[in-house]
């Protein structure tokens, strides 16, 4: 009588991948927020626009910003899980790319502090969310 062994299923990470890119997103928003606090306190005006259609980027637009892009992101990379072996390859060109464009955005700013700031704050983003979701997303 011969006896097959199966081996034990692998252990799964529940809620593991959901809790850190929950944390990527809260942790992106708390780094935009002091770029902007800084900002702030160092008197940059975030102004963007020009003429008559300038408007002040204000902490609420930078808080939901950040969090709108970070589901945003997650949404995509769970679906690209789903759908393919290459997801996490395929998301990480995507957000790159994103990243890339969203830059031309902080172009918009009255000033040089302006600009800058912006463009900080894309950066930042980026460099916790693209990180986090990447670490977090399973492989096949």
């Amino acid at each position: 009588m011969s006896s097959t062994r199966q081996a034990p299923p692998a252990p799964t990470r529940r809620g593991g991948s959901a809790g850190k890119r929950l944390l990527a997103i809260a942790v992106a928003t708390v780094v935009t927020v002091a770029i902007w606090l800084i900002a702030r306190a160092l008197d940059v005006s975030l102004a963007v626009g020009s003429g008559d259609t300038r408007q002040e980027v204000g902490v609420g637009a930078v808080i939901a910003a950040t969090v709108v892009a970070g589901l945003a992101g997650w949404a995509l990379l769970a679906l690209l899980e789903r759908l393919t072996a290459a997801g996490r390859t395929i998301w990480t060109v995507i957000a790159v790319l994103v990243l890339l464009v969203s830059l031309l955005g902080p172009l918009g700013g009255d000033s040089t502090g302006a600009k800058a700031t912006l463009a900080a704050m894309h950066l930042a983003a980026a460099a916790v969310i693209i990180p986090a979701f990447r670490s977090s997303s399973r492989r096949r």
